[in-house]
């Protein structure tokens, strides 16, 4: 069994084809989907999705490329679906100081509310994190102390910034960006994680995991737990294990079985 923990189902939605990559999902071992919000219209439709299909669960926020744009009305809102009860966490949320889309200091300020009213609903938050691990990690320990409870998700930092966020409590979710040739700066960082912390994703449709190239689906999760146990040198059997009951007991999911 695996988990996706973290999917942008959205794509799939608006095109009429979430049902079957649901299916492929479930015949490749996933039992769960975290199908992740980036504004008001993407949160909407992750609550929608998630109401009427069991495997999967929703998370509502705001990226940071569009933290400037962000409305009084948005954060309503998102206060307003979080109240549903498939809603596992606030976000996607963060920083990216590499696409600079939105400004810095706005990003900061947007990334602490979304921290605050994760801490205020009692829900873990789901962090994008790029170029900004220093910050990140600092408003982080401002708004939730530690230990916080939430998830680094598609880790790319370096060993250091790996220990600073699991010593603030926080989990790190690992993507396709862990089988990349290019990546081996990542995986010698991974290769000394603690297992009982980390995450696999997808991060669908985007980073489609080696050798597979074009759309990126959860069910290739399978891939990057592969590539995570060999970077571990631990058995498949037990990277599947322990990043399924990781994220059950993060985001309290509920298995669709019992």
């Amino acid at each position: 069994m695996l988990i996706d923990s973290h999917a942008h189902l959205d794509h799939w939605q608006t095109r009429g084809e979430a049902e079957a990559v649901l299916a492929r999902a479930c015949k490749a071992g996933v039992v769960a989907v975290v199908n992740v919000g980036t504004d008001e219209a993407t949160s909407r439709l992750a609550v929608e999705l998630a109401g009427r299909h069991p495997m999967v669960f929703a998370t509502v926020g705001g990226h940071p490329h569009d933290a400037a744009a962000f409305t009084e009305a948005a954060w309503a809102e998102w206060r307003r679906l979080a109240a549903h009860p498939r809603v596992v966490a606030i976000g996607e949320c963060g920083l990216d100081y590499f696409r600079d889309l939105s400004p810095r200091d706005v990003q900061r300020r947007v990334f602490a509310r979304h921290l605050a009213l994760a801490k205020e609903l009692g829900l873990p938050a789901v962090i994008h994190c790029r170029d900004a691990y220093g910050d990140c990690l600092d408003i982080v320990s401002a708004e939730l102390g530690a230990p916080a409870r939430g998830v680094m998700h598609c880790f790319l930092g370096d060993a250091a910034a790996a220990r600073r966020a699991l010593g603030l409590g926080l989990h790190l979710g690992l993507g396709g960006s862990l089988t990349f040739p290019r990546e081996e700066a990542l995986r010698q960082a991974v290769a000394g994680l603690p297992l009982d912390r980390l995450l696999v994703e997808t991060d669908s449709p985007c980073l489609t995991p080696r050798p597979l190239r074009g759309r990126n689906e959860p069910a290739h999760v399978r891939l990057v737990a592969e590539r995570l146990a060999a970077v571990l040198g631990v058995p498949f059997e037990r990277v599947a294990e322990a990043t399924t009951a990781n994220a059950r007991q993060l985001f309290r999911l509920v298995d669709p079985r019992e």
